[in-house]
């Protein structure tokens, strides 16, 4: 859908005077915005321990400031020591070995004049880095990245490289971050594709006989921030909401994204976020293709995509500890950017069927979600569901022949130190209904390089699985998980418009496929790991055929990385 907005002369003069205004008025400072890898082990030790209720965590929406881990570990350590001093126990042993080992990537040691850069040195926190600088008003912290895997699945083996660089800081009340891994993978059995799978989407040229393939994979962003809020212009992901193998509303399996993010907090109760992203329709614009090349009748065509884009914003309200509910909208739409989807606080649904008369072939693709945790409301336990609503009719919400009902919903729950110490185990359940994320305009599906934003399943799926975490001792994590799925056919555009009734949940049943995983890391020192890992999935696909995108049978991967891959 094409929204257009003519910006009235001398408009571009209130936007500088707005964002002027903002900056002046935000003159209480405070720690800056550095976002942190959402698959950090450290949020897999502060999950457990808001799970076991010593901390309240709030992390629907991710990735999470490093400033906000900082907070959260120094309040176990306070607590720990009001707990030492009345001859209590806040935390066990372990719990305590693995809070020192994070406090050691995570405690702020800003204002540590160093004076010079330093390599490979260990700070101030007695954490190892590659190169560093910590000075009054400016820090860097600056580290390589590598991994070497090898991987064997069905008899073919592969080899997966990568080497790059990260780096992150602070300038005053700016902080500025980059992540950058280059891969190379050779061999036999390589993963192609990656749409029916959780693995992370690549960018490339697809060769479906390829023996060797290189893809990178590049993390950046710059904050400012003030004593309840920050503004940030990356690219990045986003992550909202839970899911153990995939989340429903937002996921970081595809590729990342540019956006300008904006979260503010209040009160200790409520936050407020708000992401404008840039995305990436995969679809040629043939109204603005255009002969380019060397010399005159080259007959090379210049490319060019639909631009495609998505406004998202929630709210998430922390009544007491451990509980929170969120709730959000989000709009895909395409042709132009459109101011309206600027403002923070508009009410993108409204004003985009405002904007398009009510005419469905001139509107874009709108989105509900919600989302609610409790931990240790039963003790030690984590309870959560999230819906996501692509399209409701509430009027025919009950009529079998004119309900179009194409909302998806996850619900699960996990248990902590249960039969063991620091063993969780938990179960969690899936359903997206047919249509969901799909639009009738292709250029405003819930996508990302034409993978799905959601859950990597896609829709008219639904998924089964129990899990458990062990952390035997300080920084060894094992993780087991098993999962039975069910994938239904795609459908048409008429089956998702016009049909009446629509076509009934898992309708053409395409495959079931179980899978096992089992993994080993251990983090040896700050962010260099030793992994391990084994998969084993069975499906059965519709009449006999094989599918190009599961990589079926059995995976064994074995390596070493620095840095979270």
């Amino acid at each position: 859908m094409q929204l257009n907005i003519k910006i009235y002369k001398g408009g571009w003069k209130l936007w500088i005077l707005t964002l002027l205004t903002c900056i002046t008025v935000l003159t209480n400072l405070q720690a800056q915005t550095i976002w942190e890898n959402p698959e950090a082990p450290v949020m897999g030790y502060l999950q457990r321990m808001a799970q076991k209720g010593k901390i309240n965590l709030q992390d629907i929406i991710q990735p999470i400031t490093r400033k906000q881990i900082e907070n959260a570990l120094i309040a176990l350590e306070k607590d720990t020591e009001e707990f030492s001093s009345n001859n209590g126990v806040a935390l066990s042993a372990t719990e305590k070995a693995e809070l020192s080992f994070y406090l050691q990537e995570y405690r702020s040691i800003a204002g540590t004049d160093t004076a010079r850069l330093k390599a490979i040195q260990k700070d101030a926190n007695k954490r190892l880095r590659g190169l560093y600088l910590h000075q009054k008003d400016f820090s860097l912290n600056v580290d390589p990245m590598g991994s070497l895997m090898r991987i064997s699945r069905s008899g073919n083996s592969f080899t997966q490289m990568s080497q790059g660089l990260s780096f992150w800081g602070q300038a005053k009340q700016f902080a500025f971050q980059f992540y950058y891994r280059d891969y190379t993978e050779n061999g036999t059995g390589m993963n192609l594709f990656r749409a029916a799978s959780p693995e992370k989407s690549i960018i490339k040229l697809y060769n479906p006989t390829a023996t060797s393939q290189n893809f990178s994979e590049v993390r950046a962003s710059v904050s400012y921030s003030w004593n309840k809020g920050s503004i940030s212009l990356g690219k990045d992901h986003l992550n909202w909401g839970y899911g153990e193998n995939g989340k429903i509303v937002l996921d970081n399996k595809v590729s990342s994204y540019p956006f300008i993010r904006l979260d503010y907090q209040p009160t200790k109760w409520m936050q407020f976020n708000y992401t404008h992203a840039w995305l990436n329709s995969n679809i040629v614009d043939s109204n603005a293709l255009y002969t380019a090349g060397v010399g005159a009748g080259s007959g090379e065509l210049r490319v060019q995509y639909i631009p495609k884009y998505m406004a998202t914003h929630s709210l998430v309200f922390t009544p007491a500890k451990g509980l929170n509910i969120a709730i959000g909208e989000s709009v895909v739409y395409s042709d132009k950017t459109d101011i309206g989807f600027f403002i923070p606080i508009n009410f993108f649904k409204v004003y985009d069927n405002n904007r398009s008369n009510y005419n469905i072939n001139a509107g874009s693709n709108g989105q509900f979600f919600i989302q609610a945790s409790s931990r240790n409301h039963i003790k030690n336990t984590h309870l959560y569901g999230s819906m996501f609503i692509d399209e409701i009719r509430v009027a025919t919400i009950f009529n079998k022949a004119k309900s179009r009902n194409q909302l998806g919903y996850t619900v699960g729950g996990s248990i902590t130190d249960v039969l063991l110490p620091y063993l969780t185990i938990g179960t969690e359940y899936t359903r997206v209904n047919p249509f969901v994320y799909t639009n009738l305009v292709a250029a405003q599906n819930y996508t990302q390089y034409d993978r799905v934003m959601g859950d990597w399943m896609g829709n008219n799926f639904d998924r089964f699985m129990v899990f458990a975490k062990y952390n035997p001792i300080p920084k060894l994590n094992f993780y087991a998980r098993f999962q039975s799925i069910r994938k239904g056919g795609q459908g048409s555009i008429a089956d998702q418009y016009l049909a009446e009734p629509q076509p009934t949940f898992l309708f053409d049943l395409q495959s079931k496929r179980k899978d096992l995983f089992l993994q080993v890391k251990y983090e040896w020192i700050n962010n260099f790991y030793l992994l391990g890992s084994f998969e084993s999935i069975d499906y059965s696909y519709k009449n006999n055929n094989v599918h190009p995108d599961i990589q079926s049978g059995q995976t064994i991967q074995l390596g070493i990385s620095y840095g979270i891959r």
